[in-house]
């Protein structure tokens, strides 16, 4: 009998997992710093980033039909290899021409459309490797990588920024992407795709409409993710403003930023170690994470009017917060879904989250350059509580069947 989630191939993808965030993280920071330090505008920084996801709005709806019909690793590890090769030629070319901003706003777009294609299929493969009956496990590592990569590279990516060159950061982001990518080269695929249907441009529009059709019968996935939508687009923007705050204020810098987002960040690692090591019992995730997204959007809305130590205290509360309802909502939402459906209904709701991201970053800058970053806040996070109220709490009957769902053991 299996006591962990430990198999082998959900060791490696977990290794090959770390290294590419590694990699992001190193170069997330840096590069919202240099954009801002260079424009000083916090609308031209929300466009660099929207510019790298507009590709994920429309192409992994287009994608998702496809790899749910075909086996995900050779798409995952191929595109692991594709970033790692595409950021080298990145840092010579920066290395050639400086900061140009449209330039800048090019390679976001490319990174955008090799990303979206990456992220759906990797979403789509990763459950499968999680051995059965311990989704809630797997789920907490997966969610505690990010934020235990986190804790330690934001300062030292706020570090690297001041010390070299950009173009040695995207240097050592590609190295470590085609380490990764080697890392998943020796993970057993023995899930079979269904290839069930006609093939050709028919068996294609069909595929895109089962997966609608499927949305209009289970409203609790589509009042989930739409919640979800909206609040990962207004947190988006909140941390936009916030990086502001600390970029223009006197009493604040970047290495405080760095810290912030690190005490963040230990709070999800201990909320991860608290879902790894204390299963909470299906029927009372829905509870649970009815009172974790009240409580996070308010501690968001106070966090800029805080003295810097209590900012910490707000920001460790909120991560442990986010880190239970995440690792939760994905338990509950992947052992949900049907394994042919999670590519395509993945796909639409990643790409309404990305569009809601792009819509808040536009509002956000383009409101912080006018009233103020504090503002801005309060405005953006009592709209979130209201779609709390709207997309969770009051659809309960739909939500609560999906946060109780238990996942079974599928063909291989």
């Amino acid at each position: 009998m299996r006591k962990n989630v430990w198999s082998k191939d959900f060791t490696l993808i977990t290794i090959g997992t770390v290294i590419s965030i590694i990699g992001s993280t190193v170069i997330r920071l840096p590069l919202s710093l240099l954009v801002f330090d260079e424009t000083n505008s916090t609308f031209l920084a929300a466009l660099l980033f929207i510019t790298g996801l507009i590709p994920s709005v429309i192409i992994p709806i287009i994608i998702a039909p496809v790899i749910d019909r075909n086996p995900k690793k050779p798409i995952v590890v191929g595109f692991d290899y594709l970033l790692g090769i595409f950021y080298l030629l990145i840092a010579l070319l920066v290395y050639r021409i400086g900061f140009v901003f449209n330039i800048y706003l090019v390679i976001s777009f490319l990174l955008g459309i090799i990303g979206s294609v990456y992220s759906i299929a990797y979403q789509a493969w990763f459950p499968d490797l999680i051995p059965v009956g311990f989704e809630q496990q797997g789920f907490a590592v997966s969610s505690s990588i990010y934020p235990s990569v986190t804790i330690i590279m934001a300062p030292v990516a706020a570090f690297l920024y001041k010390t070299i060159d950009i173009h040695w950061i995207f240097v050592i982001v590609g190295v470590l992407l085609i380490i990764s990518a080697t890392f998943e080269l020796f993970i057993a695929e023995t899930i079979k795709s269904k290839k069930s249907g006609s093939s050709g441009f028919k068996g294609y529009i069909k595929e895109m409409m089962s997966g609608i059709e499927f949305l209009k019968k289970e409203k609790g996935i589509t009042y989930i993710y739409s919640y979800i939508s909206v609040v990962n687009g207004v947190g988006m923007g909140n941390g936009l403003m916030t990086q502001a705050f600390f970029q223009t204020s006197a009493l604040l810098s970047v290495t405080m930023l760095g810290i912030i987002q690190s005490a963040e960040t230990l709070g999800r690692v201990v909320g991860g170690m608290f879902q790894y090591k204390i299963k909470v019992d299906p029927k009372k995730r829905y509870g649970v994470t009815k009172v974790v997204y009240i409580v996070y959007e308010m501690l968001d809305m106070i966090l800029l009017f805080l003295p810097y130590p209590v900012m910490l205290l707000n920001r460790f509360i909120a991560g442990f917060g986010g880190m239970v309802s995440a690792t939760l909502r994905e338990t509950s939402v992947q052992s949900y879904l049907p394994r042919e459906m999670r590519a395509k209904i993945n796909a639409v709701f990643g790409a309404a989250i990305n569009l809601f991201m792009i819509i808040m970053q536009l509002t956000t800058g383009f409101l912080g350059d006018i009233f103020g970053y504090r503002r801005v806040v309060v405005i953006m996070t009592s709209f979130a509580l209201l779609c709390v109220y709207i997309f969770i709490i009051r659809p309960k009957e739909y939500n609560q069947k999906v946060y109780e769902a238990v996942r079974v053991e599928e063909t291989k």
